[in-house]
């Protein structure tokens, strides 16, 4: 959304100077009441009512610490929440883990398993354990 037009905002002020309030001023102009009253604070504390910024990129919270992370990625197989636990502990900086994950996706790193890892321990069930048809009781 666009800010509204510096000829507005000078109408709004012209307004003000007259002795009308900010709610009487927003009104008149047909902005909303709350508008007017964050312009006539801005006018009184600024004594300009112009508009901010809009847009522009925010740097990564993890930007500083890329060297500092892509070295322990490099030196350990760690997985996000100890790289998490070591950022807050060694470092001072604490993020959520999507934070940290989607920085090191950022910097081309991921974390999937790798083949030469042992296959799962999870135990199979056996066929032929409970006879066909038969009921297991609960209780």
């Amino acid at each position: 959304m666009r800010p509204l037009s510096q000829d507005l905002r000078v109408r709004f002020c012209r307004a003000l100077d007259r002795g009308m309030s900010a709610r009487g001023a927003a009104a008149l102009l047909e902005v909303s009441p709350a508008t007017g009253v964050r312009w006539a604070k801005a006018w009184r504390e600024a004594g300009s009512i112009a508009p901010g910024k809009v847009g522009g990129h925010k740097r990564y919270v993890l930007e500083s610490e890329r060297e500092w992370l892509l070295a322990r990625v490099a030196e350990k197989d760690a997985t996000l929440h100890e790289l998490l636990a070591m950022l807050r502990e060694e470092r001072g900086v604490v993020v959520c883990c999507d934070t940290l994950w989607r920085f090191l996706k950022r910097c081309g790193k991921s974390f999937k398993k790798r083949r030469s890892l042992p296959a799962s321990r999870a135990v199979r069930t056996l066929r032929g354990a409970v006879p066909a048809g038969s009921r297991c009781s609960g209780g």
